[in-house]
């Protein structure tokens, strides 16, 4: 029996990435200790006082269907948040709720799209961004950057890659996996050139509660962006609510109608419960939030101060997220190479910068998703690993 074309498009690299995480997860079962650093899951669980939310919307009923754009009380906090932070003026009108920023991007992309559209990425790049865009029969063009800049974007790059098929750019910043954050300089440089050439500007921003140095730019709020940004966003990073599968996108309201109607035919709605949950997530001052946040900015450093004096390895300090970037060419093996035999020989599981980009290319990234003790475990077995691949590469 024949498929369509369309599952040619959402397969390749990116969903190969993980076949190493798949691997670690099997030697587990087997009865391996196996230090898992190659998802970005959190280890901590979602703050109580959202459960209880859920547990108690649950328990008053909210079981049926919900509005297909979102709670109209959940947006308009999501709408407050954003305004708050970045200046630009939205309503819940401008937002639409759906399960995590993984489906925001791919319904944005479908929203904006067509075949034959270029859209202008960032590398190294979240795994599946190829996949979403090739899904709607666009072209990816990465942006090349480089390790010895922090992994940072540079507007003259981009300038280079626009051309007449160019529709959008998406930037994700923070970034995963490289952790780089933009300054406002550089924002304002990419913005014009969407001015310049009419381009929608698709702002991954998933990682911005995150963020360790510097101050978070959201586009959307500069002059001239509103109408033409759409903003991503989700609590799984900043609240550990992965597994609840609750993001959004904020753009204009013609966007923000046709997300809707992608959404009754796809999606039918987010549950309520869910809903409620999260709109206490982005309404209360949790203090667990800012634990997990200094935490996060913790283990980076201790990865970091672990991995800098040793010979071999050269970690790339990220600026926010839950990764680091580790560059390990100096080992004389490519990251692949590299990742399969620590996780064979030392079981620490790792994934191989080439599944970003080329940019990304030498490089592995350490999730800092296990806690400080087990973290730094896993670098000393990184360190005696490296120790032992420099001595053979002596002898």
């Amino acid at each position: 029996m024949r498929f369509s074309a369309l599952t040619q498009r959402i397969t390749g690299d990116g969903a190969a990435a993980w076949q190493i995480h798949d691997r670690a997860l099997a030697m587990r079962e087997q009865g391996r200790e196996v230090l898992l650093l190659s998802v970005g899951d959190p280890d901590f669980d979602t703050p109580p006082a959202i459960v209880e939310a859920a547990v108690a919307s649950l328990r008053a009923g909210d079981t049926h269907y919900s509005d297909t754009r979102g709670l109209h009380s959940l947006r308009a906090s999501i709408a407050r948040r954003h305004q708050q932070r970045c200046g630009q003026p939205v309503g819940a009108e401008h937002v639409t709720v759906l399960p995590g920023a993984q489906c925001a991007v791919y319904a944005v992309a479908q929203c904006l799209l067509n075949p034959g559209d270029e859209v202008i990425v960032a590398e190294p790049m979240y795994v599946t961004y190829e996949a979403v865009f090739g899904a709607c029969g666009a072209t990816v063009v990465p942006v090349p950057v480089s390790p010895e800049n922090a992994f940072r974007v540079q507007p003259a790059d981009v300038a280079r890659l626009i051309t007449p098929r160019t529709r959008a750019m998406l930037l994700n910043s923070p970034n995963n996996p490289s952790g780089a954050s933009l300054p406002l300089p550089t924002w304002q440089a990419l913005a014009q050139l969407c001015i310049d050439h009419d381009l929608w500007l698709i702002s991954d921003e998933v990682y911005s509660d995150l963020l360790y140095e510097g101050e978070h730019i959201s586009p959307a709020g500069l002059p001239g962006m509103a109408e033409r940004t759409v903003t991503i966003n989700s609590l799984s990073k900043s609240h550990a609510m992965t597994g609840w599968r609750v993001g959004w996108a904020i753009g204009p309201e013609p966007l923000a109608e046709h997300l809707s109607n992608l959404s009754l035919c796809m999606l039918f709605g987010l549950p309520d419960f869910v809903q409620r949950a999260a709109q206490v997530a982005l309404e209360q001052d949790l203090p667990e939030v800012a634990r997990m946040r200094e935490e996060y900015r913790q283990r980076r450093d201790l990865v970091c101060a672990m991995l800098d004096d040793c010979p071999g390895l050269k970690p790339v300090r990220p600026d926010g997220g839950m990764f680091v970037m580790v560059d390990v060419r100096q080992t004389g093996l490519d990251a692949q190479a590299f990742a399969e035999r620590l996780l064979d020989g030392y079981g620490v599981s790792v994934l191989a910068g080439e599944a970003f980009g080329p940019s990304a290319a030498g490089h592995i990234r350490i999730g800092l998703v296990v806690d400080q003790v087990k973290l730094a475990g896993a670098c000393r077995r990184i360190v005696l690993y490296v120790a032992q691949l420099l001595r053979v590469r002596r002898a």
